[in-house]
């Protein structure tokens, strides 16, 4: 393009590219796009920013990402050519919001209030998920109602925000409530909505809302995803369904659905979490049955799990099959690896619980590994 007689450098072409190269990773490449742009004689401007600080949020280093791009919106607002806009506001709030930064987030939302920058839909959802994310009803309720003050309209995103918010708080009254707005509003419920409801339920063991939840979503003709699947899955572990849970497992891998190693991993929760390592076990070695293969998340989390029930002989053959399958361990999984490895150690606080965990039965709610670490956990249905 820019061997062409009538190529002239300009802001647009650029910020295009500091975009693509963001969204592969290629963060060195988009910084030296920035500078070539200068070089070139173009002036940068809020859309280029944009792009370059949106760039930087898709590399790894989470923490070293969020210094860098406070720095870049610093910067924006002493040139009066390049003041953040709010698609700008947006980036950051929604960047700090998934990072857990609520003292960013407020400190972005003051700085927006003392700006001739006006918020939108996407702003006061950023902020919401913060606030629900970390508990902060009150707080997310009162964003709420300066979104309607403004008069701006909930969107779906807004509602799936309440309902997970809520649900996570076991607020239910609100949550249904919210979910009743909904269906009496121009907005239709997605996926997340569902998914959200079912697995909130779950871990509360109401067993019979979440399956009005899964029957409600099947009766609106909505296909269940793997994402639905697997919080099904893990509704009936929480509740003790073990047989329900194999159940749906089984319909999945008998579908004609490419099963994922997070659906396995869900099951193979499941079975930790009801205190039976050795169907884990079981599932582990015959997952090739099931046309799926285990990834690293799922040695990670067995790895977990078996040091937890203290079972060294499956540690060992899970280390063996892990090379073997030419899986490498990060650092991560050494320090996670050795933090639960000491929480075994004599005089440590699981040590000295363990005779009282012995003690309760299998069928008790905490006798079933209720404090399981478990990857799907983490994981956030709300996407």
């Amino acid at each position: 393009m820019q061997k062409q007689r009538w190529y002239i450098p300009d802001n647009g072409v650029y910020s295009k590219l500091i975009s693509v190269m963001g969204k592969k990773g290629q963060t060195r490449m988009a910084m030296w796009l920035f500078s070539e742009m200068k070089n070139s004689g173009c002036r940068p401007d809020a859309s280029v920013y944009n792009a370059l600080i949106t760039a930087h949020l898709h590399t790894r280093d989470k923490a070293k990402a969020l210094e860098k791009v406070r720095g870049y919106f610093d910067k924006m607002k002493g040139i009066e050519r390049c003041q953040p806009n709010v698609v700008t506001y947006n980036i950051l709030l929604r960047a700090f919001a998934q990072s857990g930064k609520v003292d960013q987030v407020n400190a972005l939302f003051k700085d927006l209030d003392m700006s001739p920058v006006s918020p939108d839909v996407y702003t006061f959802n950023g902020v919401m998920d913060a606030y629900g994310k970390n508990g902060m009803i009150k707080e997310m309720e009162a964003v709420l109602t300066r979104m309607r003050s403004n008069e701006c309209k909930p969107d779906i995103i807004t509602f799936n925000v309440l309902i997970d918010s809520y649900g996570k708080k076991q607020e239910f009254e609100k949550m249904e409530q919210t979910f009743k707005s909904l269906m009496r509003s121009k907005e239709k419920p997605t996926l997340p909505t569902f998914n959200s409801m079912i697995i909130n339920y779950g871990k509360a063991r109401m067993i019979d809302k979440a399956e009005w939840v899964f029957k409600k979503m099947n009766d609106m003709n909505y296909i269940p995803s793997f994402i639905t699947y697997e919080c099904m899955i893990m509704m009936y572990g929480y509740c003790g369904s073990v047989s329900r849970a194999r159940e749906i497992f089984e319909e999945v891998g008998e579908s004609d659905r490419v099963l994922k190693a997070s659906t396995l991993n869900a099951m193979l929760e499941v079975y930790c979490r009801n205190g039976l390592y050795i169907e884990a076990d079981k599932l582990f070695h015959n997952a090739s049955a099931f046309r799926v293969h285990p990834d690293a998340s799922t040695y990670k989390f067995l790895y977990k799990a078996y040091t937890k029930a203290d079972m060294k002989e499956q540690v060992q053959i899970l280390m063996k099959k892990m090379e073997k399958d030419g899986i490498v361990p990060n650092k991560r999984f050494f320090l996670e690896a050795l933090e639960v490895f000491g929480s075994r150690l004599p005089g440590s606080g699981s040590e000295n619980r363990k005779s009282t965990r012995s003690s309760r039965s299998r069928d008790s709610p905490k006798g079933r590994g209720g404090n399981q670490l478990t990857e799907f956990q983490d994981k956030d249905v709300t996407n």
